[in-house]
């Protein structure tokens, strides 16, 4: 007899008399074969967590039956602590009911198989101290993900990178050869995020993952974006509004322990954020979510960034854990390259100089900001800064005030907490690109400092649970 799938439900676990309950009744029970009379043997695996009822001959229960409008509905009724306090024991409220052919089994819910297959998974590792597998998607030349291993490696938890998504073949190639987390065994994925996270046969060559980070593409969130396409929604850009589906498959599909994403503020408040906090919650992950201001890690470019860090159930997490420095006052010479008096960089600008005399007399916002080597701060400098634009931001010259320069590629990754060994004898266009979509890493630094420290309080308590079994085996010998 053919024991193909015949229905599938979720049902909730209930309680009666002090015990747990569990009913099954209606088509559930007739797609199985479990009519009234029927009698049936239910067998406990705890190993498994799982419930099988098996009908069989002199079975030791009896499928019921309540009448509905004349007609004869089966019921099957648990309301014992025997068969269902496995399910308790993990704090469950609900169960998957799988029906085959005259068998039904009792197992936890798929996303509560997953919350627990990861977590054993990252007890293992973090016991046997091997490193953990992170995962990277929308990777840029790996910024985030330089970021996140060294603050993980100064909160003593060991990590690799074990593959990485970006959609540009430059900045991979760039991150093959200059950034340190990628090594021999990184694997490499050139593609859109979501052709990689929808190819099934390539999601299947890829590790489970122990850590995931996700640096979203802001140009649907960010205020300049949504004002250049006229947008009405973030979730219109047509090439980056969508990526929340694909976000979320990743996380499915390589289910990570914990997860940091980051993009701009104005994200969090995006139908994007929304879903993704209401999925990330379904998968089995507690979400937390805060704006980083990188002025409250003494950068000089004050640059904000969100960042949703995702925990599964079991971790104990909380922003109020990062730590901040001393605040001090710094100021732009602190980061300026020697550049020559004389050099060719030092221009008047004249054409952007005139452009913003029209503008002021058009009433028009467009302006540059100018700063000298005194300055205790810079504005956000983004991906286009090579492009000397009429918002730019520019040094002026120390002798020659009508003289003036961008910064260079060096100066804007200080500024940023970007370490020089990523852009040196980069072109300015190019490395102005990557340093401008990147993060501030101090913060982010911060954050993966505290989601080890994180880790380590949970491989604490598993060797402490560890040795209290070993003491009370021992004293019962």
């Amino acid at each position: 007899m053919s024991r193909s799938l015949q229905a599938v439900e979720i049902r909730t676990i209930g309680e009666k008399r002090g015990n747990p309950r569990l009913w099954i009744d209606g088509a559930q029970a007739v797609k199985g074969g479990f009519t009234p009379g029927v009698q049936y043997t239910p067998k406990v695996d705890e190993a498994r967590c799982l419930l099988t009822l098996e009908i069989v001959e002199n079975g030791e229960r009896v499928v019921s039956k309540k009448v509905v409008r004349d007609r004869e509905i089966p019921v099957i009724d648990i309301n014992n602590g025997d068969l269902l306090g496995m399910f308790v024991k993990l704090g469950l409220t609900a169960v998957r009911i799988v029906v085959q052919s005259r068998r039904i089994f009792v197992l936890p819910v798929a996303s509560e198989l997953r919350a627990k297959e990861r977590l054993d998974r990252l007890k293992s590792k973090l016991v046997a101290q091997e490193p953990l597998d992170i995962g990277s998607y929308s990777a840029g030349v790996g910024i985030l993900d330089r970021a996140a291993h060294e603050g993980l490696k100064s909160a003593g938890i060991a990590s690799r990178l074990a593959y990485a998504n970006e959609i540009r073949a430059d900045c991979m190639e760039h991150a093959f050869e200059r950034n340190p987390v990628y090594d021999a065994k990184t694997i490499l994925l050139t593609a859109p995020m979501q052709e990689v996270v929808f190819d099934d046969w390539l999601m299947g060559q890829l590790p489970k993952l122990d850590g995931l980070i996700i640096g979203i593409p802001c140009s649907g969130a960010s205020n300049a974006g949504r004002t250049k396409l006229k947008l009405e929604h973030p979730e219109n850009h047509p090439d980056v509004g969508h990526l929340v589906v694909p976000l979320l498959a990743a996380v499915a599909k390589s289910s990570p322990a914990f997860l940091g994403i980051e993009c701009v503020p104005g994200w969090l408040n995006t139908a994007s954020a929304a879903i993704a906090r209401s999925m990330l919650r379904d998968l089995g992950y507690v979400v937390h979510e805060t704006v980083l201001n990188a002025a409250d890690w003494n950068m000089l470019e004050h640059r904000e960034r969100m960042c949703m860090v995702a925990v599964t159930q079991g971790l104990d997490f909380s922003f109020d854990l990062v730590q901040r420095p001393e605040p001090q006052e710094r100021q732009l010479a602190e980061i300026m390259d020697q550049v020559p008096l004389d050099n060719k960089c030092w221009s008047e600008l004249t054409y952007l100089k005139e452009k913003q005399t029209r503008d002021e007399a058009a009433g028009k916002g467009f302006k540059m900001t100018i700063v000298d080597e005194t300055a205790t701060k810079v504005p956000t400098l983004n991906k286009t800064l090579a492009k000397r634009q009429s918002t730019g931001t520019f040094i002026r010259h120390p002798e020659n005030p009508d003289l003036l320069r961008i910064p260079t590629v060096c100066e804007h990754a200080r500024a940023k907490g970007i370490w020089e060994d990523m852009v040196r004898d980069v072109t300015q266009t190019f490395g102005h690109e990557i340093c401008g979509q990147a993060v501030s890493t101090p913060p982010f630094i911060a954050v993966f400092k505290a989601i080890g420290d994180m880790l380590q309080r949970f491989k604490q308590a598993i060797e402490v649970r560890f040795t209290s079994f070993v003491r009370a085996d021992l004293k019962a010998a």
